[in-house]
């Protein structure tokens, strides 16, 4: 039982230096986060209600609607409660759970817009062959393959974590990542196994990331002869690649801050980095859909009128 940490609980310094605006934070991520959970779930409840969106592209984004809302249910609570709390505390399995969360959520991020790209493709590029290669039944075996295998990868990440000996109970951030946690061990050559497996995590989601690159240069390069490609282009992959370029400038702006972060890098800019991905994307995502697809728009006035009517 050597290696079994002996830490209950782990403190977090990420809030230290906003103590004279913590009431200001409160309400702006109380906001934030209700913000999130009014957009993504009118989007998931638009689709679920119109027949004529039970179609594969708009399952996969309400897959990825409910990806967002996971993701911050991770975040959010935590938060909020730490900024209305003299003291940062998390214990050691929430910090745990935090990491998974966090982690989990952002690789299913990458894996759907990969399921979406490969949608896409078909959709454009092979469109007689669309409706018997990508079925609903398909389409939900992809986005369970898409959800289930990041959750289990971050989970074998998360517990080889949970085997190392700890020196440390401070974590100077926001929230817990697994980076962080093993970052305390009392001895790095224990650490071997957990840097070998989070490398070989990160080049797997890294090669979905150029398959989703490499399918859209393609697409790019198959509508440019043609009108019709063009327009369907612009209507149903262009809110895509906005969601891959938000997702990817936030995570890898979290990732050189969290590797590369200097004492002289302010504090308040540190976090307002390490939480981005956990409010641009998840507000961003349902809104960008909701405005550029017309079929959503229909749905979103279908579902007003409809409320309308309730009430009159």
């Amino acid at each position: 039982m050597n290696n079994v940490s002996i830490i209950s609980v782990f403190f977090l310094s990420g809030l230290n230096e906003t103590r004279q605006h913590r009431s200001a934070l409160f309400f702006l991520s109380l906001l934030c986060y209700c913000l999130i959970i009014l957009v993504n779930v009118s989007l998931i409840l638009i689709i679920i209600l119109d027949n004529s969106l039970h179609e594969p592209m708009y399952i996969m984004l309400c897959a990825f609607c409910l990806n967002g809302l996971y993701g911050t249910a991770g975040f959010y609570p935590k938060f909020l409660w730490d900024l209305l709390s003299p003291v940062h505390i998390i214990s050691y399995s929430g910090c745990l759970l935090q990491a998974h969360i966090m982690y989990s959520y952002a690789c299913s991020d990458v894996s759907i817009l990969a399921v979406m790209a490969y949608d896409r493709y078909l959709a454009i590029c092979r469109p007689l062959e669309y409706h018997s290669v990508m079925s609903k039944q398909r389409v939900v075996k992809l986005l369970c393959f898409s959800c289930i295998t990041p959750f289990c990868i971050i989970g074998t990440n998360v517990f080889l974590t949970s085997t190392l000996k700890l020196c440390s109970s401070f974590i100077p951030r926001l929230f817990c990542v697994n980076w962080s946690i093993v970052a305390l061990a009392c001895f790095p050559a224990e650490t071997v196994v957990n840097n070998v497996f989070a490398y070989m995590t990160i080049i797997v989601y890294v090669f979905h990331a150029l398959l989703i690159i490499w399918s859209y240069i393609y697409l790019i390069k198959t509508c440019a002869n043609s009108l019709e490609n063009r327009a369907k282009f612009m209507q149903t992959c262009v809110p895509h690649l906005v969601s891959l370029i938000t997702f990817s400038v936030t995570i890898l702006f979290d990732v050189m801050t969290m590797r590369f972060s200097s004492k002289d890098f302010p504090k308040s800019l540190q976090n307002f980095v390490t939480i981005e991905f956990l409010f641009v994307p998840p507000i961003m995502n349902p809104l960008i859909y909701g405005f550029k697809l017309t079929k959503v728009r229909q749905g979103f006035l279908k579902f007003v009128a409809f409320k309308t009517k309730s009430f009159n």
